[in-house]
Order: C-alpha cells, then structure tokens, then sequence
C-alpha cells in the first residue's frame, strides 16, 4: 500500500505531538508493508534524506512564517500528491485538513487524523482561527476517512458535523531506564530533585502557570527544568525565559532529544503538565511510561488518559498545582509505584496497535 503523510513539519528531531505521533507510527506502517513516504518542511529537516526505516523522506519548501507555513506547505504538498498518485494522503491535523477538498477534487483518497481543536491556541488570531475552524470542517467533511485521538474529539466532531470517526489514541514506547545520570550534571541536577516539564514554549502549556507554582511550593534542593523551545520566537517564549530567569532554580534547558530526554525524563521527581489545550498529550504518556509521580491540568484531554483524581489540578489554579507539588516532593520516588504505572501504560497505551489501527482504516478506504 503507498501512502503520503503531510500536514506536519517532518522528522526526527522536530518536537510537537504530530511529529512525534508521525516518528512513532510511520516506520511501523513500512514495517507492516506500507511504502511511507513524509512531505516535511525543508525548514525543519536535514538536506539529505534521514535514515528512517522504511520511510521515505521528501522535503519542500514552506515560508517560515506561523501564520503561512502550514498552510503554504500543505497547498504545496496536495499538488506533489496529485502527481505523486499514492493510494492514501493522510493529512494530519485539522489546519492542514483545509486543503482536503482541493485534493480530492485530483482524485487522491484521503484520511485526516484530528488531533484536537487548534482554533483554540492561544497563539492564533481571529482570521487564523477561522482558517483553522474551515481545515475542521473541510477536513472532516470531505475526507475519506476520519480519525481522531480521543473521546472528546470523537464526541465533538459528531456533534458539530453528525459524522462518525475512527478513534486511535496515541501510544507510548515502554522505555529503557536509562542508569547514567552525566547529563544532569550539565544542568546542575540531582536525581530525584527536580519538576520537569517537556513541551513546545506556546501559550497553552502554561509555562508560567507552572513556575508560580514552583516558586510558591518552595521545595528545599529541588529545581524546574523546562525542556523545549519555541518554533518562533515570539512574546509569550520572552515573557517565560525572562520569568524563569527571574526565579530561583529555573532551568530552561531548550530542546533536547535523544539519550540527554531520557535521562531527563528518567530520574526527574515530578513531572507536570499545566496546560489549557491537548489533544492526547503524548508527553503525559511518556512521562507516566518511565514510571513518574505526575500532576496535569483538569482539561478533558487530561482527565481523558484516566489518572487517579490525585493526580489532576484545577486548570491555572496555581496554589494547589503548589501543594500538589509540596506532597509529592515530600513522598519521593517509590519504585514499586514506578513499575505499576509502567505496565499500566504500557496495557492501555500501544504504537503497534495504533499503527496497526491505522492500517486498518486504510484498508476500508481501499475497499479491502
């Protein structure tokens, strides 16, 4: 089966939830007898093509603009497609998904995966929602096929448009625990003693939210660390590193992959995710898949992954996010806690069987 991927930067080593979504499910896809290839934006991705397993790498070129990229690059990469022929485009996420009507009219089957409501960012003004609101409708309207990654999605898109969908939630991989600790060094962290957060520097996470919150808790030898940057610098990105520079024990440590995240992740104390807007937060699942004590917003995509109710905040509430935090600093890393969240995850949370999900709905596209 040939099948194209757009609607997202590209990867590997680009952060955002569609990126990681794509790095994860696609060489699974080749490994299952789909020939992938990826339309990334030359912006994000090396010159020569990437050795991803099965995936085929195409880059072209998209204005680094936060208002024109996604837009200007998924008009691009319909008209690659349509003299490209795959059997499936699948256009991945719902502002990209307003170009879905322009490819069906050249006759390309399409399948759009709706991974949550990005009308609702922040960072996006009136005409921008409204371009986005169009990709959600356009998107789910004329595509062959609809996938989404969570209840609330699914639940809304047939309210709003009285249409089923496919929902596939994302998956996690059940990590290695790293034992090396020589990256924290660089970062002037102890094991065990720090919060850490792993997200884009965008509005709806939060930031700010999250160092009140530290600030106000007072957690003796402890430290923040911020992981991640912005895709374009802008004022919100300024206002957090001036604030985390402003508070004791801040460390932004800017976007990080590899073995240096996953020590990150591995020997943090708490990990937190205050944010107003997810879809199915891939960092949370990756977060609870190296065993952390983990504390996140009250927003229904949160609620949605299914933590005990200790676990969850009132969203910006900033002085509980404070004892929440004062709790779990004081409880320490339990080990027996650790492993029964890792196989917790791992039972409900499964790449393969995303994948595999996926594959699926493609074969009913095809009439197979």
């Amino acid at each position: 089966m040939d099948v194209v991927w757009l609607g997202f930067r590209g990867f590997p080593g680009v952060m955002g939830g569609v990126e990681t979504h794509a790095e994860q499910i696609c060489p699974r896809l080749a490994e299952l007898g789909c020939t992938v290839e990826v339309i990334g934006r030359a912006g994000y991705l090396p010159t020569q093509n990437v050795g991803v397993p099965g995936v085929r790498m195409t880059r072209l070129w998209a204005p680094r603009s936060k208002n024109l990229e996604a837009f200007v690059h998924t008009f691009l990469g319909v008209l690659y497609a349509g003299i490209r022929r795959p059997e499936i485009l699948h256009i991945q996420a719902i502002g990209p998904a307003i170009m879905t009507p322009l490819a069906r009219l050249l006759g390309l089957r399409v399948v759009v995966t709706h991974h949550g409501p990005d009308y609702d960012r922040q960072k996006w003004g009136r005409l921008a929602k409204w371009v986005i609101k169009r990709g959600e409708s356009w998107g789910m309207r004329f595509a062959n096929e609809r996938i989404v990654i969570s209840e609330t999605i699914q639940a809304h898109v047939r309210h709003a448009y009285g249409l089923d969908s496919v929902r596939i939630p994302n998956g996690v991989t059940l990590p290695v625990i790293p034992a090396e600790e020589d990256a924290l060094a660089g970062f002037g962290l102890t094991a065990g003693r720090y919060v850490l957060l792993v997200s884009r520097l965008v509005p709806e996470k939060r930031h700010d939210d999250l160092i009140g919150a530290f600030a106000k808790a007072g957690l003796p030898g402890w430290k923040l660390v911020i992981v991640g940057c912005a895709d374009h610098p802008d004022q919100y990105s300024a206002r957090v590193e001036a604030l985390a520079e402003a508070t004791p024990g801040v460390v932004m440590a800017g976007f990080q992959t590899g073995d240096v995240l996953r020590q990150l992740f591995a020997h943090a104390g708490v990990f937190v995710l205050p944010s107003s807007h997810e879809g199915l937060p891939i960092a949370l699942l990756e977060a609870l898949s190296f065993g952390l004590p983990v504390l996140a917003s009250d927003i229904p995509a949160n609620l949605e992954i299914g933590l005990p109710a200790e676990h969850y905040f009132p969203l910006g509430d900033v002085v509980i996010l404070a004892e929440r935090l004062r709790e779990l600093a004081d409880a320490g890393r339990d080990p027996a806690y650790s492993d029964r969240v890792r196989g917790w995850v791992s039972d409900r949370y499964s790449w393969e069987l995303v994948s595999q999900l996926t594959l699926d709905v493609y074969r009913r596209v095809l009439g197979h």
